[in-house]
């Protein structure tokens, strides 16, 4: 059989969501049998890998790790197509074996060409042979690792089942200090502010001075579009800084924990209860699928034209 009607195609690529030229080439191949064309398409789910290799994956998890001495942490995104397959046991495996690769590698190298922890081959070639079996485009998009050097730790908060995820170093100044319930609970308090507020960045001082100026001509250009006079601007523009500082800063935000304190004044009290120095020294937030685009999927009609010429 050599010719399927665009019908039986439509109907096969709502069952299964394959490709519109996949769904026709397994009727042709089934004879135009639609559930033998179903299981065509099932088996074929490591030549669908490949296919697949251009799809955007969008969902996925963030996952951490931190040692059991607290000194070393890591966050990694990995991302799938759909949140149906996020959840699927042997993709949470893989995760787990992506963030514990990331523990040893070393800051910055390419996590896929390292050995894939408790098996063979390396995260690539497990990546791959994972995207065939599920049928779904999987990528390791970014991870980064936190340590800590003599007293303090690093800390993980994941929230939303997975859909944000934060690693937090913290420094004091003694042993005795990072044991303290008091040291802990600010801790996990302030790895639940990043969660929740998003900071871009640590404080004020560690602004990179671009970031100021970008920001500072989008204040500028809609002055302008208020019809605000320039003589104006400038001092209009420092207010609406200072306020943005607040937002995006971790240690100028209003505590989610204590509204009435600054994430600062929370710390600074911290360090005088407990008689010695804490410093916030750095941290990561990732969120499944910041930043990335999301194409709209074209409907059915749009891509017979496609293939027609059209």
């Amino acid at each position: 059989m050599s010719q399927v009607s665009m019908q039986l195609v439509k109907e096969l690529r709502d069952r299964t969501q394959a490709g519109l030229n996949d769904c026709k080439a397994a009727l042709v191949e089934a004879e135009g049998h639609l559930e033998n064309a179903v299981v065509i398409i099932q088996k074929k789910g490591l030549a669908k890998s490949v296919k697949r290799a251009g799809a955007i994956a969008s969902e996925g998890l963030v996952v951490t790790s931190v040692t059991a001495d607290g000194k070393l942490g890591a966050i990694a995104e990995v991302n799938i197509q759909t949140d149906f397959a996020a959840r699927n046991p042997e993709f949470v495996a893989f995760t787990g074996k992506v963030v514990e690769a990331a523990l040893k590698a070393k800051l910055g190298a390419d996590l896929g060409a390292e050995p894939f922890p408790g098996g063979t081959g390396t995260i690539e070639e497990n990546r791959a042979a994972l995207v065939g079996k599920l049928g779904e485009n999987i990528t390791v998009r970014r991870w980064d690792r936190l340590s800590i050097d003599g007293a303090g730790r690093v800390h993980s908060y994941v929230h939303m089942g997975g859909k944000v995820g934060v690693l937090l170093a913290v420094r004091t100044g003694s042993d005795a200090a990072a044991k303290a319930p008091a040291f802990e609970k600010f801790v996990d308090d302030s790895a639940m502010q990043i969660a929740a507020m998003s900071p871009q960045f640590l404080n004020v001082s560690e602004m990179p001075a671009d970031a100021r100026s970008k920001q500072a001509a989008i204040f500028d250009a809609q002055l302008i579009e208020e019809g605000k006079p320039d003589a104006a601007r400038p001092k209009i523009i420092e207010g609406k800084l200072a306020k943005w500082a607040k937002e995006v800063c971790l240690l100028e935000q209003e505590s989610v924990i204590d509204t009435d304190k600054t994430v600062e004044a929370l710390r600074a009290g911290l360090a005088k209860e407990l008689g010695t120095d804490v410093t916030l020294s750095r941290f990561a937030r990732f969120q499944v699928g910041e930043g990335i685009e999301k194409p709209t999927t074209p409907d059915f009609a749009s891509e017979v034209a496609k293939m027609a010429g059209g």
